[in-house]
């Protein structure tokens, strides 16, 4: 820490004595205040600037507010500014810039004192914390148990009408979590019409802002910089009405598993982006999409939504607040009502596709789902002189994929690959992207096949940890198959070697 000075030469007589007497005590009426009095106290004693730095939250408290980005740059590089004292203070660092006419010693007085109040402060609030982050988790729970009219009653917002959920997981979540409560200052109080609540229900972080159908951006900040600093991977849903609080919640988990160290937070909107849909013909993808999904609810179709995204039932429940055994049990009801075999992959790709597509009103689609009795088709249902039969999972439309649109993306996507990269590839996908089960299949190692498997994530320039990213990459080796893609064919040369070809 830099200081202009360490003895205050003007205090050593009695004179001197009463006036750092009278000086602890303006700071002390105004930390009795609040920090934001304090900081100003401090700014005018030292008749300069004063600033409370936080590296995740930027500047707390600035006297005048003009400062807090030079505050904020002296605190991150306090060399460069040898005329300010600074002092570490309650997790952030105090920057005072004195007038070129005060003493070095009466600054760094007002420093140290301001200093050991936020201390003090930072101390009491402390003590408080505990029953604060209770009360925000309660209230949390209380959102995603559908008691909204409670929360906005006892928030005191009326106009609170929509939220944001962000959800974090990481090995540094309680450091996190202490520096985030510093960073928010949360009140259950609404400020300028917003309120944020920061809780961990179940040994993760959630951050819930409720507010007027959009946000200003601030909370989305910190949580970027948070996710940075303590290494954490956090999923973003919203803005949602505030009904909506448990779509919103278990749409973040399934954002928070597509995250990755490159990308460490994710908004649910991007999860499952397809580069395929906006390539196939609206009319027919939206009739046979709404065919296919007609036996499901919304609620059913969510479900859907966040298992095929996070590509487990265990990581499915969680992000629902359902048990594993619970989604088992419904899944196999919905395998049972879509009459098709869910653990099939192909199957898991095509109801993807489907849960993405355009409303079935789209471009005239519902009128003619309407008029089909029911019937989409697959395969060559919808052309002439065809039988009509209704939609199915196991096969697409044939004028979905067989356009040129469609061809170029699956040849763009997939083509290169080398044969053993693509058998290996479109093995691993059928086996849900195990690696164990795949290996066997193929008789290499399972450190070989993860090595080709590396191989094919720097070809296709893909995540392929992302279940939404791994369904389009299966449609796109279907689509480009000019033989069969299975173990048999894999090039060998002798015993369990293969032949690069």
């Amino acid at each position: 820490m830099s200081s202009t000075g360490t003895t205050d030469h003007g205090a050593t007589g009695p004179g001197g004595a009463r006036h750092g007497r009278e000086t602890a005590d303006r700071l002390l009426r105004a930390a009795t205040r609040s920090g934001a009095h304090l900081i100003a106290e401090a700014a005018s004693l030292v008749q300069g600037w004063a600033v409370l730095a936080d590296p995740i939250a930027g500047a707390v408290y600035s006297t005048p507010a003009a400062a807090a980005a030079d505050g904020v740059h002296a605190a991150a590089a306090p060399l460069e500014h040898p005329h300010c004292t600074q002092r570490p203070a309650a997790g952030a660092v105090l920057v005072v810039a004195p007038a070129p006419t005060v003493p070095a010693g009466h600054a760094c007085h007002v420093a140290t004192t301001t200093a050991a109040l936020l201390e003090v402060r930072g101390q009491r609030a402390a003590e408080l914390r505990g029953e604060q982050m209770r009360l925000h988790t309660t209230l949390i729970r209380l959102l995603l148990a559908g008691h909204t009219d409670a929360v906005t009653e006892t928030l005191g917002g009326d106009r609170l009408t929509h939220v944001t959920v962000y959800r974090l997981s990481g090995a540094d979540l309680p450091a996190a979590h202490e520096v985030l409560w510093r960073a928010v200052r949360p009140s259950i109080a609404p400020h300028a019409d917003a309120c944020t609540l920061i809780g961990r229900p179940d040994g993760e972080l959630v951050v819930a802002e409720l507010h007027q159908g959009g946000d200003d951006g601030r909370i989305l900040r910190l949580v970027s910089r948070l996710s940075e600093r303590h290494h954490l991977l956090a999923g973003m849903a919203g803005p949602l009405p505030l009904a909506e609080m448990p779509t919103a919640h278990s749409d973040a988990a399934a954002a928070r598993h597509s995250a990755t160290p490159d990308c460490r937070i994710v908004p649910a909107d991007a999860v499952g982006t397809s580069r395929l849909a906006p390539l196939l013909p609206t009319a027919p993808y939206a009739r046979w999409a709404g065919s296919v999904l007609r036996p499901l609810s919304p609620a059913h179709q969510h479900l859907l939504l966040v298992w095929l995204r996070t590509g487990s039932k265990p990581r499915a429940a969680a992000a629902l607040g359902l048990s594993p055994g619970t989604v088992r049990a419904r899944i196999r009801e919905l395998s049972r009502l879509l009459d098709a075999d869910l653990e099939d992959a192909t199957v898991r790709a095509h109801l993807l596709l489907a849960l993405r597509a355009p409303a079935p009103d789209a471009e005239g689609a519902g009128t003619d789902s309407v008029h089909s009795g029911g019937g989409g088709s697959g395969g060559s249902g919808d052309r002439p002189g065809a039988p009509a039969g209704p939609a199915r999972l196991e096969s697409l439309p044939d004028d979905l994929l067989d356009t040129e649109a469609a061809r170029n993306w699956a040849v763009g996507l997939v083509g290169g690959l080398e044969p053993h990269l693509r058998i290996a590839l479109a093995c691993w996908l059928r086996h849900h992207a195990r690696t164990a089960p795949a290996a066997a299949e193929l008789h290499v190692h399972r450190t070989t096949l993860a090595g080709w498997l590396t191989q094919c994530a720097d070809h296709l320039a893909r995540n392929l940890a992302d279940a939404t990213v791994r369904a389009e990459v299966h449609l796109a080796l279907k689509a480009t198959r000019n033989g069969p893609d299975d173990p048999t064919a894999l090039p060998r040369r002798g015993g369990r070697t293969y032949r690069r070809l």
